[in-house]
């Protein structure tokens, strides 16, 4: 799943907005996704709109319940590294 968002600005790192980090944040917890089935037996998930009370935003269709619920933790653990990357880039190894 792939949600698009646009930068204001461009330096080295990719200026990302406060509402961008606010959805990054909301996508992230698995109590706001929801998996419905559709009229052709297909499985959507879908996440709550952090604007709109009641309001759900559909991502992806899978052909079974376990390929969608796949697909939201997928997405937790996606939205988990972008969030953990805002602030620049992790170190991982040092060398001496």
């Amino acid at each position: 799943m792939t949600l698009f968002y646009q930068t204001n600005s461009w330096t080295s790192q990719p200026q990302i907005s406060d509402q961008t980090i606010n959805l990054f944040k909301h996508v992230a917890k698995k109590k706001h996704w929801r998996i419905v089935q559709l009229p052709n037996g297909f499985y959507q998930t879908e996440y709550l709109d952090p604007h709109k009370e009641d309001s759900w935003i559909d991502v992806t269709r899978r052909e079974t319940m376990e390929g969608a619920e796949q697909a939201i933790d997928a997405s937790l653990e996606h939205y988990k590294r972008k969030l953990a990357y805002i602030h620049g880039p992790q170190v991982v190894k040092t060398f001496k």
